[in-house]
């Protein structure tokens, strides 16, 4: 397939409020990596895992904080085909837009005060996840990139072991985590989309504001639920964040650090 670059110019109002808030720009080592051609599997294949991982986390928020056992019942069916065509190459991927169907008409529980706002912002989320992870294997077929498992990469875990282990501020960390891992999401769409050819660029222009919008929910989340200030755990996340993004990293991956080569 012939490469014709793509010279597009996203959305810098869209993106201003995500560069301020991360405390760094993706290197261009990696930027020059990720759209070079013969890497172009890897990135796919990974931008699919980390949209399932997208919604597994945030249907995790939800089991855990704010629906009752019937209701978290209901929600783990809903990701099981997603699941299952990943974890164990079953099922024919066309078939996944009709599994996508689940609503916010799911039970909160009757001891949480968030539970509602938690349910609405996770749910919608959680679709348009599915949406995109869908949308990657239709990119994936047009490249003719077959499916393959992968390892996952150290940038969510990197972030996830410096979560609290007591509540409500464990649930806090996990939302400003969640933050930083859609920011950086979006600015690396942005930085990667003037470099590849048109189909992709169009793509991930495409994800930018859904991107910026599941940052901003996941902000709004963490400082509803701490009540308070939550400006110095924002700062030691973003802190965190950088570190994993500037530094060397052998795993080449979409969020991955500068590469050694």
């Amino acid at each position: 397939m012939s490469i014709e670059v793509y010279q597009t110019v996203p959305n810098q109002q869209l993106l201003t409020p995500i560069l301020q808030f991360l405390k760094c720009e993706t290197p261009d080592e990696w930027v020059q990596k990720a759209a070079d051609p013969k890497n172009l599997s890897v990135i796919l294949l990974d931008h699919l895992l980390c949209e399932l991982k997208a919604a597994q986390s945030a249907m995790f928020l939800i089991r855990k904080y704010a629906v009752d056992k019937n209701s978290g019942e209901a929600l783990l069916e809903w990701l099981k085909p997603y699941e299952i065509f990943t974890y164990r190459k079953e099922g024919d991927w066309r078939t996944l837009p009709s599994k996508n169907n689940l609503t916010k008409s799911v039970i909160p529980k009757s001891d949480s005060a968030y539970s509602q706002n938690l349910i609405d912002k996770m749910v919608m989320l959680i679709k348009e996840e599915l949406h995109h992870f869908y949308q990657v294997l239709e990119i994936m077929d047009e490249y003719s990139v077959e499916y393959q498992r992968i390892s996952s990469g150290r940038y969510a875990k990197g972030l996830l072991r410096h979560v609290k282990n007591h509540e409500p501020d464990s649930l806090v960390d996990k939302l400003i985590v969640g933050a930083y891992i859609e920011a950086r999401s979006c600015e690396r769409f942005a930085k990667l989309a003037p470099h590849v050819d048109k189909r992709l660029g169009d793509f991930y222009v495409s994800l930018l504001r859904s991107e910026a919008r599941h940052y901003q929910d996941y902000l709004t989340l963490a400082t509803e639920i701490a009540g308070g200030d939550i400006t110095e755990r924002v700062l030691f996340f973003g802190e965190k964040e950088a570190e994993l993004i500037l530094t060397t990293d052998t795993d080449f991956k979409f969020h991955s650090g500068v590469p050694t080569d």
